[in-house]
């Protein structure tokens, strides 16, 4: 509740200044915890104008990892989260912070490197070339963030038959930050980074950094919505977190995330209408 609060406080400060509103208007807002990922992207700065304009209710967006999106729903600091890590996602709902999980859309993960790549792992196996930068030692960041991402990264070392907990070394480099703080890091030190295909098309700074590995079906990479349960947090706004919910499921919504897209590129692909996502 305190972060809550602060939040308002900060996001309401300079309206002190401003003649004074009606006071339903001024209440008109959500505050949902979401990826990184959904606002380094660019997507909710395409999104939540067209959001607004259909329903004048502002979104005010707490960019985190997804783990801490989560935990920021489980305090009661937020009104909706937007995350991707499905296991995740079953676990708030399960422990009760959540009333139900809306799949939303999905793109998929690409893992970055050197264009001269130095591991020579270019292809479409991200098992395979996982196994390959753990036996050369070449340089990885991780996020080390719980994000989306992160839990993802973990999950491939899984598949690759490699406990990365027990068996990193000095190769490895978790930085606890944001998949843009992740790829600078990458950029600067010509390692190799996991990241979601709708950040590294929005990233300003590839310098040597080229897509090494796409296209395998573990890399797929699916967005939930759930809103936090007023049962829990009473001060959830319940009515205008379910009004953005059924907006992003909408066919409208649907169509708005679809149309997104940098350079002719579309980051993010519509799937509401899947049941199983």
């Amino acid at each position: 509740m305190l972060g809550r609060v602060l939040l308002i406080l900060i996001g309401t400060a300079g309206l002190m200044l401003a003649p004074a509103a009606p006071a339903a208007a001024q209440d008109k807002f959500i505050v949902v915890a979401s990826t990184t990922s959904t606002q380094d992207s660019g997507l909710f700065g395409y999104l939540l104008p067209l959001f607004k304009q259909r329903t004048g209710i502002d979104v005010r967006v707490v960019a985190e990892g997804t783990g801490q999106a989560l935990d920021t729903g489980r305090r009661g600091d937020a009104d909706v989260v937007f995350v991707h890590a499905k296991s995740a996602e079953e676990k708030f709902l399960a422990e009760g912070f959540g009333v139900k999980r809306y799949p939303v859309m999905y793109n998929d993960f690409v893992l970055i490197g050197p264009q001269d790549d130095p591991a020579g792992i270019k292809g479409n196996d991200i098992v395979a070339a996982l196994r390959t930068i753990k036996q050369k030692a070449v340089p990885f960041i991780s996020r080390g963030d719980r994000s989306g991402t992160h839990i993802a990264e973990i999950n491939l070392w899984k598949d690759a038959g490699i406990d990365i907990a027990a068996e990193k070394g000095p190769w490895y480099r978790e930085i606890d930050q944001g998949m843009s703080a992740a790829l600078n890091m990458a950029s600067a030190a010509d390692a190799y980074v996991l990241s979601d295909r709708g950040t590294w098309l929005s990233f300003q700074n590839p310098g040597p950094l080229a897509i090494l590995v796409e296209g395998d079906k573990r890399l797929f990479n699916q967005y939930g919505v759930m809103l936090v349960n007023p049962a829990e947090h009473p001060n959830v706004k319940a009515g205008l977190g379910q009004q953005f919910i059924d907006w992003l499921i909408s066919p409208a919504g649907q169509k708005a995330i679809a149309g997104y897209k940098i350079n002719g590129k579309q980051l993010f692909y519509p799937n509401a209408d899947d049941p199983n996502a």
